[in-house]
Protein backbone atom coordinates (compact mmCIF):
# COMPACT_ATOMS: atom_id res chain seq x y z
CA UNK A 1 0.00 0.00 0.00
CA UNK A 2 1.46 3.55 -0.80
CA UNK A 3 2.38 5.93 1.64
CA UNK A 4 -0.05 8.61 2.70
CA UNK A 5 1.81 12.40 2.63
CA UNK A 6 0.83 15.50 2.65
CA UNK A 7 1.20 15.77 -1.17
CA UNK A 8 -0.80 12.80 -1.99
CA UNK A 9 -4.04 14.12 -3.95
CA UNK A 10 -6.81 13.91 -1.88
CA UNK A 11 -9.07 12.42 -5.65
CA UNK A 12 -7.76 9.58 -7.46
CA UNK A 13 -7.30 11.49 -10.90
CA UNK A 14 -5.75 14.76 -8.90
CA UNK A 15 -2.45 14.79 -9.91
CA UNK A 16 -2.58 11.58 -11.69
CA UNK A 17 -4.92 12.23 -14.24
CA UNK A 18 -4.51 11.66 -17.85
CA UNK A 19 -3.64 14.04 -20.00
CA UNK A 20 -6.18 14.61 -22.72
CA UNK A 21 -5.32 12.76 -26.55
CA UNK A 22 -4.22 14.96 -28.85
CA UNK A 23 -6.45 15.83 -32.13
CA UNK A 24 -5.47 13.25 -34.13
CA UNK A 25 -5.53 10.51 -32.07
CA UNK A 26 -9.13 11.35 -31.16
CA UNK A 27 -9.84 11.23 -34.41
CA UNK A 28 -8.80 7.77 -35.32
CA UNK A 29 -10.38 6.54 -32.48
CA UNK A 30 -13.29 7.82 -34.07
CA UNK A 31 -12.68 6.05 -37.26
CA UNK A 32 -11.51 2.68 -35.58
CA UNK A 33 -15.03 2.72 -34.54
CA UNK A 34 -14.17 1.02 -31.48
CA UNK A 35 -16.78 -1.05 -30.00
CA UNK A 36 -18.74 -0.65 -33.05
CA UNK A 37 -18.60 -3.19 -35.99
CA UNK A 38 -15.71 -2.94 -38.17
CA UNK A 39 -15.39 -1.07 -41.83
CA UNK A 40 -15.31 -4.46 -43.54
CA UNK A 41 -17.52 -5.90 -41.56
CA UNK A 42 -20.05 -2.79 -41.97
CA UNK A 43 -19.81 -2.93 -45.92
CA UNK A 44 -19.85 -6.71 -46.00
CA UNK A 45 -23.42 -6.36 -44.64
CA UNK A 46 -24.04 -2.97 -46.87
CA UNK A 47 -23.20 -4.96 -50.39
CA UNK A 48 -24.09 -8.49 -49.34
CA UNK A 49 -26.91 -7.83 -47.09
CA UNK A 50 -29.75 -8.67 -50.06
CA UNK A 51 -30.21 -11.06 -52.86
CA UNK A 52 -31.56 -7.46 -54.31
CA UNK A 53 -27.68 -6.31 -54.80
CA UNK A 54 -27.41 -8.51 -57.42
CA UNK A 55 -28.52 -6.09 -59.40
CA UNK A 56 -25.57 -3.60 -58.76
CA UNK A 57 -24.05 -5.64 -61.78
CA UNK A 58 -26.38 -2.58 -63.88
CA UNK A 59 -24.94 0.03 -62.06
CA UNK A 60 -21.35 -0.82 -64.60
CA UNK A 61 -23.90 -0.59 -67.47
CA UNK A 62 -25.65 2.13 -66.97
CA UNK A 63 -22.42 3.80 -67.64
CA UNK A 64 -20.93 2.18 -69.95
CA UNK A 65 -24.26 2.66 -72.38
CA UNK A 66 -23.92 5.91 -71.60
CA UNK A 67 -20.68 6.87 -72.60
CA UNK A 68 -20.56 4.19 -75.90
CA UNK A 69 -24.23 5.50 -76.79
CA UNK A 70 -26.62 2.58 -77.16
CA UNK A 71 -29.85 2.14 -78.07
CA UNK A 72 -31.98 4.57 -75.76
CA UNK A 73 -34.38 1.32 -74.78
CA UNK A 74 -30.50 -0.37 -73.08
CA UNK A 75 -29.70 3.03 -71.70
CA UNK A 76 -33.09 3.44 -70.19
CA UNK A 77 -33.53 -0.43 -69.01
CA UNK A 78 -30.01 -0.53 -67.31
CA UNK A 79 -30.41 2.81 -65.61
CA UNK A 80 -34.13 1.80 -64.89
CA UNK A 81 -32.72 -1.43 -62.96
CA UNK A 82 -29.47 0.03 -61.59
CA UNK A 83 -31.64 2.86 -59.44
CA UNK A 84 -33.35 0.33 -57.42
CA UNK A 85 -30.54 -1.83 -55.07
CA UNK A 86 -29.60 1.84 -55.28
CA UNK A 87 -32.90 2.69 -53.40
CA UNK A 88 -32.76 -0.29 -51.46
CA UNK A 89 -29.11 0.77 -50.35
CA UNK A 90 -29.79 4.06 -49.74
CA UNK A 91 -32.35 3.12 -47.25
CA UNK A 92 -30.19 0.77 -45.62
CA UNK A 93 -27.78 3.19 -44.76
CA UNK A 94 -30.06 5.65 -43.72
CA UNK A 95 -31.62 2.59 -41.33
CA UNK A 96 -28.08 1.97 -39.98
CA UNK A 97 -27.46 5.74 -38.97
CA UNK A 98 -31.12 6.15 -37.72
CA UNK A 99 -30.20 3.37 -35.11
CA UNK A 100 -27.27 5.73 -33.78
CA UNK A 101 -29.18 8.58 -33.38
CA UNK A 102 -31.97 9.88 -31.10
CA UNK A 103 -35.36 9.63 -32.54
CA UNK A 104 -35.60 13.44 -33.36
CA UNK A 105 -32.43 13.53 -35.62
CA UNK A 106 -33.52 9.43 -36.84
CA UNK A 107 -36.77 10.99 -37.92
CA UNK A 108 -35.12 13.87 -39.73
CA UNK A 109 -32.83 11.70 -41.42
CA UNK A 110 -35.43 9.37 -42.76
CA UNK A 111 -37.69 12.32 -43.71
CA UNK A 112 -34.54 14.10 -45.59
CA UNK A 113 -33.34 10.67 -47.43
CA UNK A 114 -36.58 8.83 -47.46
CA UNK A 115 -37.18 10.15 -50.85
CA UNK A 116 -34.12 10.86 -52.21
CA UNK A 117 -34.29 8.79 -55.28
CA UNK A 118 -37.11 10.87 -56.45
CA UNK A 119 -35.32 14.16 -54.86
CA UNK A 120 -32.48 13.16 -57.27
CA UNK A 121 -34.39 12.21 -60.29
CA UNK A 122 -36.15 15.50 -60.06
CA UNK A 123 -33.54 17.56 -60.34
CA UNK A 124 -31.54 15.45 -63.24
CA UNK A 125 -35.15 15.84 -65.05
CA UNK A 126 -35.50 19.67 -63.51
CA UNK A 127 -31.95 20.69 -64.79
CA UNK A 128 -32.17 19.15 -68.37
CA UNK A 129 -35.92 20.94 -69.15
CA UNK A 130 -37.61 18.01 -68.65
CA UNK A 131 -40.33 19.37 -66.57
CA UNK A 132 -43.20 16.95 -68.03
CA UNK A 133 -41.46 14.35 -66.48
CA UNK A 134 -40.71 15.89 -62.86
CA UNK A 135 -44.22 16.57 -62.38
CA UNK A 136 -45.76 12.89 -63.54
CA UNK A 137 -42.61 11.41 -61.57
CA UNK A 138 -43.40 13.05 -58.60
CA UNK A 139 -47.45 12.69 -59.28
CA UNK A 140 -46.69 9.57 -59.62
CA UNK A 141 -44.95 8.63 -56.43
CA UNK A 142 -47.83 9.97 -54.09
CA UNK A 143 -49.75 7.61 -55.98
CA UNK A 144 -47.80 4.77 -55.88
CA UNK A 145 -47.34 4.83 -52.34
CA UNK A 146 -51.17 5.33 -51.92
CA UNK A 147 -52.60 2.79 -53.59
CA UNK A 148 -50.01 0.39 -54.88
CA UNK A 149 -47.84 0.13 -51.81
CA UNK A 150 -50.37 0.42 -48.91
CA UNK A 151 -52.97 -1.38 -51.22
CA UNK A 152 -50.00 -4.54 -51.48
CA UNK A 153 -49.93 -4.29 -48.09
CA UNK A 154 -53.48 -4.41 -47.21
CA UNK A 155 -54.06 -7.19 -49.14
CA UNK A 156 -50.97 -8.56 -47.74
CA UNK A 157 -51.90 -8.33 -44.37
CA UNK A 158 -55.86 -9.42 -45.10
CA UNK A 159 -54.46 -12.95 -46.27
CA UNK A 160 -53.23 -13.51 -42.98
CA UNK A 161 -55.21 -11.44 -40.96
CA UNK A 162 -58.94 -11.35 -41.24
CA UNK A 163 -58.62 -8.02 -40.11
CA UNK A 164 -55.44 -5.27 -38.95
CA UNK A 165 -55.85 -2.19 -36.62
CA UNK A 166 -53.96 1.26 -36.56
CA UNK A 167 -53.83 4.35 -34.54
CA UNK A 168 -56.80 6.41 -35.95
CA UNK A 169 -55.69 9.87 -34.73
CA UNK A 170 -52.62 9.64 -36.20
CA UNK A 171 -53.51 7.92 -39.52
CA UNK A 172 -56.18 11.00 -39.51
CA UNK A 173 -53.54 13.34 -38.65
CA UNK A 174 -51.14 12.45 -41.64
CA UNK A 175 -54.54 11.98 -44.60
CA UNK A 176 -55.59 15.72 -43.21
CA UNK A 177 -51.61 16.79 -44.05
CA UNK A 178 -52.10 14.54 -47.33
CA UNK A 179 -55.77 16.21 -48.00
CA UNK A 180 -54.32 19.88 -47.94
CA UNK A 181 -51.64 19.33 -50.46
CA UNK A 182 -53.85 17.60 -52.78
CA UNK A 183 -55.68 21.24 -52.75
CA UNK A 184 -52.61 22.97 -52.86
CA UNK A 185 -52.26 21.29 -56.44
CA UNK A 186 -56.10 21.63 -56.96
CA UNK A 187 -55.85 25.82 -56.71
CA UNK A 188 -53.47 26.01 -59.31
CA UNK A 189 -55.18 24.00 -61.84
CA UNK A 190 -58.47 25.91 -60.98
CA UNK A 191 -56.73 29.55 -61.52
CA UNK A 192 -55.34 28.01 -64.88
CA UNK A 193 -58.81 27.07 -65.77
CA UNK A 194 -60.48 30.58 -64.78
CA UNK A 195 -57.89 32.28 -67.38
CA UNK A 196 -58.08 30.09 -70.09
CA UNK A 197 -61.70 30.39 -69.90
CA UNK A 198 -61.89 33.79 -69.67
CA UNK A 199 -60.01 34.36 -72.84
CA UNK A 200 -56.36 33.30 -72.28
CA UNK A 201 -54.42 34.72 -75.54
CA UNK A 202 -57.60 35.89 -77.23
CA UNK A 203 -57.02 39.70 -78.11
CA UNK A 204 -54.24 39.63 -75.95
CA UNK A 205 -51.64 37.58 -77.89
CA UNK A 206 -48.02 39.39 -78.18
CA UNK A 207 -44.37 38.43 -78.66
CA UNK A 208 -44.07 38.83 -74.84
CA UNK A 209 -46.56 36.21 -74.07
CA UNK A 210 -45.65 33.94 -76.64
CA UNK A 211 -41.78 34.06 -75.69
CA UNK A 212 -42.62 33.33 -72.09
CA UNK A 213 -44.93 30.23 -73.04
CA UNK A 214 -42.00 29.14 -74.96
CA UNK A 215 -39.68 29.40 -72.03
CA UNK A 216 -41.93 27.49 -69.54
CA UNK A 217 -43.18 25.21 -71.69
CA UNK A 218 -41.09 24.59 -75.38
CA UNK A 219 -42.16 21.26 -76.03
CA UNK A 220 -46.44 22.42 -75.34
CA UNK A 221 -46.70 19.68 -72.64
CA UNK A 222 -47.63 21.84 -69.89
CA UNK A 223 -51.04 22.88 -70.91
CA UNK A 224 -50.26 26.50 -70.87
CA UNK A 225 -50.21 27.79 -74.59
CA UNK A 226 -53.86 29.09 -73.72
CA UNK A 227 -52.14 32.05 -70.58
CA UNK A 228 -51.19 35.27 -71.24
CA UNK A 229 -48.07 36.55 -69.83
CA UNK A 230 -49.95 38.10 -66.87
CA UNK A 231 -51.40 34.82 -65.95
CA UNK A 232 -48.53 33.22 -66.22
CA UNK A 233 -47.11 35.43 -63.88
CA UNK A 234 -49.72 35.50 -61.55
CA UNK A 235 -49.31 31.25 -61.93
CA UNK A 236 -45.52 31.49 -60.65
CA UNK A 237 -46.51 33.63 -57.98
CA UNK A 238 -48.79 31.47 -56.33
CA UNK A 239 -46.82 28.36 -57.13
CA UNK A 240 -43.86 29.82 -55.30
CA UNK A 241 -45.85 31.58 -52.59
CA UNK A 242 -47.55 28.15 -51.94
CA UNK A 243 -44.39 25.97 -51.93
CA UNK A 244 -42.69 28.46 -49.12
CA UNK A 245 -45.97 27.61 -47.12
CA UNK A 246 -45.82 24.08 -47.87
CA UNK A 247 -42.06 23.28 -46.72
CA UNK A 248 -43.48 25.95 -43.26
CA UNK A 249 -46.20 23.54 -42.64
CA UNK A 250 -44.01 20.58 -43.25
CA UNK A 251 -41.67 21.69 -40.74
CA UNK A 252 -44.40 22.03 -38.38
CA UNK A 253 -45.88 18.56 -39.26
CA UNK A 254 -42.26 17.05 -38.28
CA UNK A 255 -42.05 18.64 -35.15
CA UNK A 256 -45.81 17.62 -34.34
CA UNK A 257 -44.58 13.94 -35.30
CA UNK A 258 -41.26 14.00 -33.28
CA UNK A 259 -42.05 15.99 -30.64
CA UNK A 260 -44.99 17.06 -29.12
CA UNK A 261 -47.68 14.17 -30.52
CA UNK A 262 -44.58 11.76 -30.75
CA UNK A 263 -47.16 9.59 -28.57
CA UNK A 264 -49.74 8.99 -31.38
CA UNK A 265 -47.30 7.70 -33.28
CA UNK A 266 -45.65 4.88 -31.16
CA UNK A 267 -46.95 1.22 -32.17
CA UNK A 268 -49.63 -0.10 -29.77
CA UNK A 269 -47.15 -3.47 -30.80
CA UNK A 270 -44.03 -2.90 -29.18
CA UNK A 271 -40.97 -4.30 -30.71
CA UNK A 272 -39.62 -7.15 -28.54
CA UNK A 273 -36.04 -6.38 -28.41
CA UNK A 274 -34.08 -3.37 -30.07
CA UNK A 275 -32.29 -4.02 -33.02
CA UNK A 276 -28.19 -4.18 -33.08
CA UNK A 277 -26.68 -1.82 -35.68
CA UNK A 278 -24.62 -3.89 -38.23
CA UNK A 279 -22.93 -0.64 -39.14
CA UNK A 280 -20.51 1.43 -37.62
CA UNK A 281 -21.73 5.19 -37.90
CA UNK A 282 -18.61 6.39 -40.25
CA UNK A 283 -19.13 3.89 -42.42
CA UNK A 284 -23.14 3.81 -42.55
CA UNK A 285 -22.55 7.91 -43.55
CA UNK A 286 -19.49 6.87 -46.35
CA UNK A 287 -22.23 5.05 -47.72
CA UNK A 288 -24.85 7.02 -47.90
CA UNK A 289 -22.72 9.72 -49.50
CA UNK A 290 -21.05 7.25 -52.01
CA UNK A 291 -24.35 5.96 -53.23
CA UNK A 292 -26.27 9.23 -53.13
CA UNK A 293 -23.68 10.31 -55.92
CA UNK A 294 -24.05 6.89 -58.47
CA UNK A 295 -27.49 7.16 -57.60
CA UNK A 296 -27.33 10.73 -59.34
CA UNK A 297 -25.34 9.55 -61.98
CA UNK A 298 -27.67 7.07 -62.93
CA UNK A 299 -30.39 8.85 -62.67
CA UNK A 300 -29.53 11.60 -64.74
CA UNK A 301 -28.87 8.71 -67.68
CA UNK A 302 -32.15 7.87 -67.33
CA UNK A 303 -33.79 10.64 -67.92
CA UNK A 304 -31.31 11.48 -70.81
CA UNK A 305 -32.79 8.47 -72.42
CA UNK A 306 -36.58 9.00 -71.57
CA UNK A 307 -37.12 11.13 -74.83
CA UNK A 308 -35.38 9.09 -77.33
CA UNK A 309 -37.41 5.84 -75.76
CA UNK A 310 -40.48 7.54 -75.52
CA UNK A 311 -40.60 8.18 -79.50
CA UNK A 312 -38.69 4.99 -81.19
CA UNK A 313 -41.05 2.73 -78.93
CA UNK A 314 -44.37 4.56 -78.85
CA UNK A 315 -44.67 4.62 -75.37
CA UNK A 316 -46.11 7.54 -73.86
CA UNK A 317 -44.19 9.84 -71.60
CA UNK A 318 -47.04 10.26 -68.88
CA UNK A 319 -46.78 6.28 -68.25
CA UNK A 320 -43.17 6.19 -68.14
CA UNK A 321 -43.13 9.00 -65.35
CA UNK A 322 -46.19 8.23 -63.53
CA UNK A 323 -45.95 4.33 -63.49
CA UNK A 324 -42.21 3.53 -64.29
CA UNK A 325 -40.19 5.75 -62.57
CA UNK A 326 -41.86 5.38 -59.03
CA UNK A 327 -41.76 1.65 -59.31
CA UNK A 328 -38.01 1.95 -59.18
CA UNK A 329 -37.87 4.82 -56.93
CA UNK A 330 -39.86 2.54 -54.04
CA UNK A 331 -38.72 -0.70 -54.76
CA UNK A 332 -37.38 -1.03 -51.23
CA UNK A 333 -40.59 1.32 -49.53
CA UNK A 334 -42.61 -1.42 -51.20
CA UNK A 335 -40.68 -4.75 -49.60
CA UNK A 336 -40.64 -3.31 -46.48
CA UNK A 337 -43.84 -1.97 -46.51
CA UNK A 338 -45.79 -5.54 -47.10
CA UNK A 339 -43.69 -7.48 -44.84
CA UNK A 340 -44.40 -5.16 -41.98
CA UNK A 341 -48.15 -6.00 -42.81
CA UNK A 342 -47.70 -9.32 -42.99
CA UNK A 343 -46.31 -8.87 -38.96
CA UNK A 344 -48.95 -7.31 -38.26
CA UNK A 345 -47.41 -3.92 -37.20
CA UNK A 346 -50.21 -1.37 -39.56
CA UNK A 347 -48.75 1.62 -37.86
CA UNK A 348 -45.65 1.36 -39.29
CA UNK A 349 -47.21 0.69 -42.81
CA UNK A 350 -49.33 3.28 -42.34
CA UNK A 351 -46.09 5.50 -41.74
CA UNK A 352 -44.23 4.28 -44.35
CA UNK A 353 -47.40 4.73 -47.01
CA UNK A 354 -48.97 7.50 -46.08
CA UNK A 355 -45.56 9.50 -45.10
CA UNK A 356 -43.77 8.81 -47.87
CA UNK A 357 -46.50 10.63 -49.88
CA UNK A 358 -46.56 13.23 -47.41
CA UNK A 359 -43.09 13.81 -47.52
CA UNK A 360 -43.25 14.21 -51.59
CA UNK A 361 -46.29 16.33 -51.88
CA UNK A 362 -45.54 18.63 -48.88
CA UNK A 363 -41.18 18.83 -49.02
CA UNK A 364 -40.13 17.43 -52.45
CA UNK A 365 -43.05 19.24 -54.59
CA UNK A 366 -42.21 22.70 -53.15
CA UNK A 367 -38.37 21.75 -52.79
CA UNK A 368 -38.22 21.41 -56.44
CA UNK A 369 -40.49 24.38 -57.52
CA UNK A 370 -37.70 26.19 -55.13
CA UNK A 371 -34.50 24.83 -56.73
CA UNK A 372 -36.49 25.58 -60.37
CA UNK A 373 -36.60 29.00 -58.85
CA UNK A 374 -33.21 29.50 -58.02
CA UNK A 375 -31.79 27.59 -61.35
CA UNK A 376 -34.40 29.38 -63.91
CA UNK A 377 -36.15 26.53 -64.24
CA UNK A 378 -39.84 27.73 -63.85
CA UNK A 379 -41.91 24.52 -62.54
CA UNK A 380 -45.15 24.75 -61.16
CA UNK A 381 -47.96 23.82 -59.04
CA UNK A 382 -50.05 23.88 -62.34
CA UNK A 383 -50.68 19.90 -62.86
CA UNK A 384 -52.85 18.96 -66.03
CA UNK A 385 -56.50 19.10 -64.72
CA UNK A 386 -56.84 15.00 -65.47
CA UNK A 387 -53.56 14.60 -63.41
CA UNK A 388 -55.19 16.87 -60.31
CA UNK A 389 -58.73 14.96 -60.40
CA UNK A 390 -56.76 11.60 -60.06
CA UNK A 391 -54.94 12.78 -57.18
CA UNK A 392 -57.99 14.33 -55.31
CA UNK A 393 -60.26 10.96 -56.41
CA UNK A 394 -57.01 8.92 -54.89
CA UNK A 395 -56.66 10.84 -51.83
CA UNK A 396 -60.62 10.68 -50.99
CA UNK A 397 -60.58 6.70 -51.24
CA UNK A 398 -57.56 6.37 -48.77
CA UNK A 399 -59.57 8.84 -46.37
CA UNK A 400 -62.53 6.77 -46.39
CA UNK A 401 -60.60 3.54 -45.86
CA UNK A 402 -58.59 4.40 -42.94
CA UNK A 403 -60.86 6.39 -41.20
CA UNK A 404 -62.02 3.65 -38.83
CA UNK A 405 -58.53 2.09 -38.13
CA UNK A 406 -59.36 -1.14 -39.48
CA UNK A 407 -58.07 -2.90 -42.89
CA UNK A 408 -58.41 -5.85 -44.53
CA UNK A 409 -57.77 -7.79 -47.81
CA UNK A 410 -60.76 -5.73 -49.77
CA UNK A 411 -60.03 -2.47 -49.03
CA UNK A 412 -56.20 -3.42 -50.41
CA UNK A 413 -58.50 -4.55 -53.60
CA UNK A 414 -60.23 -1.47 -53.99
CA UNK A 415 -56.67 0.35 -53.58
CA UNK A 416 -54.92 -1.45 -56.26
CA UNK A 417 -58.39 -1.53 -58.85
CA UNK A 418 -58.02 2.14 -58.53
CA UNK A 419 -54.37 2.01 -59.64
CA UNK A 420 -54.67 -0.32 -62.34
CA UNK A 421 -57.74 2.06 -63.96
CA UNK A 422 -55.13 5.16 -63.30
CA UNK A 423 -52.32 3.07 -65.03
CA UNK A 424 -54.82 1.94 -67.71
CA UNK A 425 -55.89 5.52 -68.57
CA UNK A 426 -52.89 7.42 -68.87
CA UNK A 427 -50.95 4.29 -71.01
CA UNK A 428 -53.58 5.42 -73.46
CA UNK A 429 -53.46 9.27 -72.70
Amino acid sequence: MPTVTDRTPLLENGNGAQRPKPFYKRVIDTLSAEGEPSWLRSYKFFLFGSYLNILLVFVPLSFVSHFLDWDAALRFSFSFIAIMPLAALLGTATDQLSLKLGQTLSGLLNASFGNAVEIIVGIAALLQGELRIVQTSLLGSILSNLLLVLGCSFLAGGTKFSESNFQVTAAQASSSLMTLTCITLVIPAAYHSAKSHSGGLEGGANETSIALINALDPRGELGLDSMDAGSLHGLKIISRGTAILLLIVYIAYLFFQLKTHSYLYTPTVQVEEEEEPEMNIWAAGSALLIVTVITSFCADYLVASIEETANRYSIPKPFIGLILLPIVANAAEHVTSVWMALKNKMELTIGICVGSSIQIAAFVVPLLVIVGWITHHDLTLFFADFETIVLFVSVLLVNFLIQDGKSNYMEGLMLLTLYLVIALAFWVS
